[in-house]
């Protein structure tokens, strides 16, 4: 039986301040990096032993994830994690090239396709202020729905999209040769994922609320279907 295990990245010097992010690169908080830590020691007590993981291109994101694989040697198996650059970013230097060692050596997966939701025009507003500006149901609309863009940017549905197939391609493949899989991402990156996972219908999709660096594991099956769901909270 292999393990997904979903990581929200920890809370980010933007959503301190309550700013939409999207694609702007902001690092972890102080309270990001903590949440990290706190994630590893929750994966460690239950004694996940993580093979592979996968995360965004968003430095909020990769710093998750580097942190929970350096935090707790138990949960890398002592193996040393290597970013792993996916070749579709031509502009690595062929680092894609190196396949790493499958036994003393950890890869973490970088690709565009998990990152955040693009949110267009809205990117560096405080959501407060937005929602002064345009009223709470409009922003909420654009935050929460399905299919509506924010002015510029991506739905949700765009999202899932570009998520799905790497999911298909890139992750499953993983899980059904009983891999435990790490996917440290974003909020909007992760619900895409969880909707597939769980067969949720976009109306679903208001109500689904990760917070950030809190472990989700799910029990996967050799055909890629969910048997248990957990939320390390």
């Amino acid at each position: 039986m292999s393990k997904l295990i979903l990581v929200r990245h920890g809370q980010s010097l933007w959503n301190a301040a309550n700013k939409f992010t999207g694609w702007v690169d902001v690092p972890l908080s102080e309270r990001g990096r903590a949440e990290a830590t706190i994630a590893a020691c929750k994966l460690k007590d239950k004694n996940y032993k993580i093979d592979i993981c996968f995360t965004s291109l968003l430095i909020r994101a990769i710093e998750t994830s580097i942190v929970c694989l350096t935090e707790c040697d138990e949960i890398r198996g002592g193996k040393i994690p290597i970013i792993q650059h996916d070749s579709d970013d031509p502009n690595w230097h062929g680092w894609d090239k190196y396949a790493g060692g499958e036994f003393n050596e950890l890869p973490i997966f970088t690709s565009s396709a998990l990152d955040e939701r693009y949110y267009g025009n809205l990117q560096g507003l405080n959501k407060a202020e937005t929602a002064e500006k345009f009223g709470e149901d409009q922003v909420m609309e654009w935050r929460r729905s399905y299919s509506t863009k924010p002015p510029g940017g991506e739905s949700l549905e765009d999202t899932k999209n570009r998520v799905y197939p790497y999911f298909y391609n890139r992750i499953l493949p993983y899980l059904k040769q009983d891999k435990t899989v790490l996917v440290a991402a974003h909020g909007n990156s992760l619900r895409a994922m969880i909707m597939e996972l769980e067969n949720l219908n976009p109306e679903d999709v208001p109500g689904l609320e990760l917070a950030t660096g809190v472990p989700i594991v799910y029990d996967i099956d050799s055909e890629g279907k969910i048997i248990h769901k957990e939320i390390l909270t």
